[in-house]
């Protein structure tokens, strides 16, 4: 069969499935049915949380909702949530999720991705929207991968052990930590997020030459997850000055480490590696099962290494793709991105701020 025809036929099936047995839900993510969903899934992670995907439909101006499947008695038996990213050229697109390294369905019953899979198909085609997005492999979409790695580290309630799975040469650094006298402390006020993490973060970004998020993102962030206790901000300080950060989310036994930033100058310190060990520690005492180190780009063995060195099992990071053809891996290599990195590493820090308001949208 030609896959022309053999696309018809999926079309027909899901259709035919749909009918049958299950009906299709688009629901917001505020609604009660959609938390309750998650919250009984082991496998759910804060990505999947209401919380994260409002946040992001709020800062940027999207549309936050789920697709799920729901048997005869309208019980949710399969969904994700997504986001409609639109921009002011371009087709709508549906993404699960924007800025999110990794999320996987939510499909726990026997067919019950297979199902997902035939709802998107119907929500979207109903929706005008052609291309949908999701940041995990899903059954039955066409599979993407640009070489990007995820590593993840398995905890238990026992630090210790976990602390023992380290190289000698990260035990020894975080000793070296503690021997020069860096602290670590939790935040306590909106203040240590949009303004002590975010000059940190500045200068990490800066030194990247890629732009920073809109600072009102931090402010929503710490309102709509690190308040209600959906994850927290470390801090390492020396002689009480920060010298790195770490911002973490955490629930239903995932620990994901999403924004670290540090102080280039205070490297010797070794202050990221006492940071990355209490946030391992904190994630323990939580009943985490894992921690997720999130997303490692292609050339950047330097950081692979350093993950694989606190004992995190490295896995290939794919994502899947229904309907139009998979775009191509965006690229920093044309003059315009390298003009722009140039422009961030040297130029004054309103520079990279200026380029995260008026781009990062359009990196969704």
């Amino acid at each position: 069969m030609e896959a022309g025809a053999f696309k018809a036929a999926l079309g027909h099936a899901c259709a035919a499935r749909i009918e049958e047995r299950m009906s299709v839900t688009v629901l917001e993510l505020t609604d009660p049915r959609w938390a309750d969903f998650v919250a009984r899934q082991p496998s759910a992670t804060p990505f999947h949380h209401p919380s994260w995907g409002v946040l992001i439909a709020d800062c940027y101006g999207f549309r936050a909702f789920a697709v799920a499947t729901s048997d005869a008695a309208g019980e949710i038996e399969a969904g994700l949530p997504v986001v409609e990213v639109r921009h002011l050229r371009g087709e709508p697109k549906w993404v699960a999720l924007p800025y999110t390294d990794y999320c996987p369905p939510l499909a726990p019953a026997p067919r019950g991705e297979t199902d997902l899979v035939c709802a998107l198909r119907q929500a979207s085609k109903a929706a005008g929207v052609q291309r949908v997005e999701v940041r995990a492999p899903i059954e039955g979409a066409s599979s993407v991968s640009h070489g990007a790695l995820r590593h993840v580290i398995p905890l238990e309630r026992d630090s210790a052990r976990v602390y023992a799975s380290f190289r000698s040469s990260v035990r020894r650094h975080i000793a070296q930590a503690e021997r020069r006298g860096v602290t670590i402390r939790q935040a306590e006020s909106p203040e240590d997020l949009v303004n002590t993490f975010y000059r940190l973060h500045l200068r990490t970004r800066r030194r990247f030459g890629v732009p920073i998020q809109p600072r009102r993102f931090f402010r929503m962030l710490w309102e709509s997850v690190i308040r209600t206790g959906l994850g927290s901000v470390l801090i390492a300080e020396a002689s009480g000055s920060p010298v790195a950060a770490e911002v973490f989310l955490s629930w239903n036994g995932t620990t994901i480490s999403k924004f670290s930033a540090s102080d280039e100058r205070a490297w010797s310190l070794r202050a990221n590696n006492l940071i990355t060990w209490h946030l391992i520690k904190t994630a323990c005492e939580q009943g985490s099962r894992s921690l997720d180190f999130g997303r490692t780009d292609p050339g950047s063995e330097g950081l692979s290494m350093f993950k694989r060195s606190w004992g995190a099992v490295e896995q290939p990071l794919c994502y899947g793709t229904l309907g139009a053809g998979p775009e191509p891996a965006p690229s920093m290599g044309g003059k315009a991105g390298h003009w722009l990195a140039s422009a961030i590493r040297h130029g004054p820090p309103v520079v990279c701020r200026a380029a995260g308001e008026a781009l990062y949208r359009y990196a969704a």
